[in-house]
C-alpha cells in the first residue's frame, strides 16, 4: 500500500512537468539579463568553468553534481566564466554572473525539498547558459537484483527517492517509459513465460500486451506513444514486430534464422534500429517500421555489438559493443560509419538532452549505474540504495 501511494505522489509531481518530471520549486524572478558569451571560447578541455559560492549542506552537493553531469567543472573563482553564487536555508536564492560581473541569471526558490530547489536551479543555469533544457529533474526506471529477485525501481535521475514498482518475485527486464506518460512496458517472468505488460504507474493497473509461445521481450515505445516494437519466437526464431500501443494489429518485420534484439525507434518514428546475427556475428540494422528491407548499419573499428538506443534529435546511436570479456559504451551517426568509444560500461539510455546516458557499470562484483556526459565522456556513479546489483535502466522522455 505504502508503495502504491507514493507511486501516485509520483504520478501527480510527473504530470506536472512531463519533460521535467519532480515537484517544481515556486519560482520568483528577481532579475535576468540575456548576456551574449561564446562559450567555446570559455570552455577548458570542453568543460563550462564555474564556481560556487555561498551554497553549504545538500544544496551544494546536488548543484555540484547536477552541473558536473552537465558539462560544468566547478573551479575557483578566479578561473570560472561564471561564478553561481547565492544562499540557502528554507529558500533558495541564487544568482549567476559572467566575468564582466554582469547578471546572467537571478532567482529565488519557495517550497519543496532542498533537493528540488536545487535541482529546479541547476536546470535553470544549465538552461540559461547553453540553450539546452536540463535534466535534474527527470525519472529513471531500472532492475535491481537482490539474491536471484529481479524487481523494477523508478528515482530520481540520480538514484534518490527509490520508489519499487514490481512485487513478481521472478525475473523482470527490459522496462522502457511511454513518451510524456506516467507508465512503462517491460517484460515478466511472472507467469512461467516471458511476457510483455503496460504498467500505468498512476493506478498501478497493469495490462498483458504480448502473451506469445515463447519470446515475448524488448518492448520499445514509438516517439508518439501509439505503437510498440518488440522481439517475439511466435514464427520460429526472434524477430523484430510492431503492434499498436495494446499490442493488437502485429506486423513482422524481419523473418531471418538468426536471433534479432534490442529494437529502438528513430526520432520520426519512420525507422527502427536493432540487432541481428543475420551475417554471423551480432550486428546494428534498421528497418522501415512499416515493412520493408533491413540494412546493415555500419559501425567500423567495433566488433560484436548490441543494445542500441537512437537519440532523441536523432543525430547519433548509442550502443553496447563487445571487447576481451568486457563491454564499451560506443556511439555512431545514424547512416553508420567509425564508432566512437566513450566508455566502458553497457545498457545505455538517452536523457531527453540528447547529451547524457545513463549506462549500466561492473564494479567490484556488482553492476552500477552510471550518469555519462557524451560530450566530455565525464561518469559519475550514481549512489546505490541496494545491496544488489542494478541495471538496465531507462530514462523517462
Amino acid at each position: 500500500m505504502r508503495n502504491r501511494l507514493i507511486l501516485r505522489l509520483f504520478a501527480v509531481l510527473f504530470a506536472m512537468t512531463l519533460a521535467v518530471a519532480g515537484t517544481e520549486a515556486a519560482q520568483k524572478k528577481i532579475k535576468e539579463i540575456d548576456i551574449d558569451v561564446d562559450l567555446e571560447d570559455l570552455m577548458m578541455n570542453g568543460f563550462i568553468p564555474v564556481s560556487l559560492t555561498g551554497f553549504t549542506g545538500e544544496t551544494k552537493s546536488v548543484l555540484t553534481f547536477d552541473l558536473e553531469i552537465a558539462g560544468f567543472n566547478i573551479v575557483s573563482e578566479n578561473r570560472a566564466a561564471f561564478v553561481i553564487k547565492g544562499k540557502n536555508s528554507d529558500t533558495l536564492e541564487g544568482r549567476v554572473v559572467n566575468s564582466s560581473d554582469k547578471t546572467v541569471l537571478a532567482k529565488l526558490y519557495r517550497g519543496g525539498s532542498a533537493r528540488v530547489q536545487a535541482h529546479t536551479f541547476a536546470d535553470d543555469i544549465v538552461e540559461e547558459l547553453t540553450g539546452v533544457k536540463g535534466v535534474a529533474r527527470t525519472k529513471i526506471v531500472f532492475k535491481v537484483d537482490v539474491g536471484g529477485a529481479k524487481e523494477l525501481y523508478i528515482s530520481d535521475y540520480d538514484g534518490h527517492n527509490p520508489v519499487k514498482v514490481t512485487s513478481d518475485k521472478a525475473i523482470v527486464a527490459a522496462p522502457t517509459w511511454v513518451p510524456g506518460k506516467f507508465a512503462l512496458y517491460y517484460t515478466s517472468y511472472m507467469r512461467q513465460n516471458p511476457d510483455i505488460y503496460y504498467h500505468d504507474l498512476s493506478s498501478g493497473k497493469r495490462q498483458t500486451i504480448a502473451r506469445h509461445s515463447g519470446l515475448n521481450t524488448s518492448p520499445a515505445v514509438s516517439p508518439d506513444g501509439s505503437r510498440i516494437s518488440m522481439i517475439l519466437s511466435k514464427g520460429g526464431s526472434p524477430d523484430v514486430y510492431v503492434a499498436d500501443k495494446n499490442g493488437k494489429d502485429l506486423r513482422r518485420l524481419t523473418k531471418t534464422r538468426a536471433d534479432e534484439s534490442s529494437p529502438c525507434w528513430s526520432p520520426d518514428g519512420q525507422q527502427i534500429c536493432f540487432v541481428s546475427r543475420d551475417s554471423g556475428s551480432a550486428r546494428l540494422y534498421t528497418i522501415p517500421a512499416y515493412g520493408g528491407k533491413m540494412a546493415q548499419l555500419p559501425t567500423r573499428g567495433v566488433n560484436t555489438v548490441t543494445e542500441p538506443d537512437w537519440s532523441p534529435d536523432g543525430k547519433t546511436i548509442v550502443f553496447t559493443s563487445q571487447y576481451r570479456g568486457g563491454f564499451n559504451i560506443c556511439t555512431v551517426p545514424p547512416r553508420g560509419g567509425l564508432a566512437k568509444v566513450i566508455a566502458g560500461g553497457e545498457d545505455p539510455s538517452w536523457a531527453p538532452n540528447s547529451r547524457t546516458v545513463v549506462i549500466t557499470r561492473r564494479v567490484r562484483g556488482k553492476r552500477v549505474l552510471s550518469l555519462l556526459d557524451v560530450e566530455t565522456k565525464r561518469v559519475k556513479d550514481i549512489p546505490q540504495a541496494f545491496a544488489g546489483s542494478c541495471s538496465q535502466a531507462s530514462w523517462a522522455k
